[in-house]
């Protein structure tokens, strides 16, 4: 279970907070206006605190200094990017993702290294399916791209002990950037003939579109 704060109660905000409840996480939803949170519905099982999500007395109290995951979906970019900023750099959450509402405002977003989906629809689902991936292996994100570190699961392939990173990298679109055997004996940067050992810690850049099947070698 992870503590999940969702900055913005609208349609994205509230649908995402309900699927991300719905699945087993303590979740809060931050929105300026206390009329947003009826978005919610009766079965919401999560909490609720009025205020600015980039506001760090309102992010106290939402519990950010516990916070896993925050998630900045309202319909301003400006205060979604704030929030991202205060989370990241002022409290250290370790995975924010933010929602990008104007397509003009993405070169900001990847300058400052902010996780992101861009669109109009489906970004709940979206997001939720990038919290869900990303929480415990997203390092930083640009264009198309999601660097992730991870501990190597192998039990559930074809290749239960070890596996090459030519393999790898060819039948999953992924590039493997340095990898750490899992008793720390031995971290390399890695040639198309290194071996990945199951349990050994991993740093890959994977697709975003390729996140899904390839989470199959996440250990959760």
């Amino acid at each position: 279970m992870s503590n999940i704060i969702v900055v913005g109660c609208g349609r994205v905000g509230s649908r995402l907070a309900n699927m991300l409840s719905d699945n087993g996480n303590n979740v809060c939803c931050i929105d300026k206006s206390p009329d947003a949170f009826t978005n919610l519905g009766r079965n919401f099982n999560g909490s609720t605190v009025q205020g600015m999500g980039f506001d760090e007395e309102t992010l106290l109290r939402a519990g950010v200094d516990s916070c896993d995951i925050l998630a900045a979906v309202t319909q301003y970019d400006n205060a979604n990017l704030m929030c991202a900023e205060v989370a990241s750099r002022i409290f250290n959450v370790p995975h924010v993702v933010a929602r990008l509402y104007n397509p003009d405002h993405e070169r900001t977003y990847m300058q400052l290294g902010i996780d992101y989906v861009c669109g109009t629809s489906l970004v709940a689902e979206d997001i939720f399916s990038k919290v869900m991936i990303g929480h415990g292996s997203h390092v930083d994100a640009f264009g198309d791209f999601e660097v992730l570190k991870f501990s190597l699961n192998l039990a559930d392939t074809d290749n239960p002990i070890s596996i090459s990173v030519s393999e790898l990298e060819r039948s999953h679109e992924v590039r493997i950037i340095a990898f750490m055997r899992s008793d720390g004996s031995v971290s390399s940067i890695p040639n198309q003939d290194s071996v990945l050992y199951n349990g050994d810690i991993v740093l890959a850049c994977v697709r975003q579109d390729c996140i899904q099947q390839f989470s199959k070698f996440m250990q959760s």
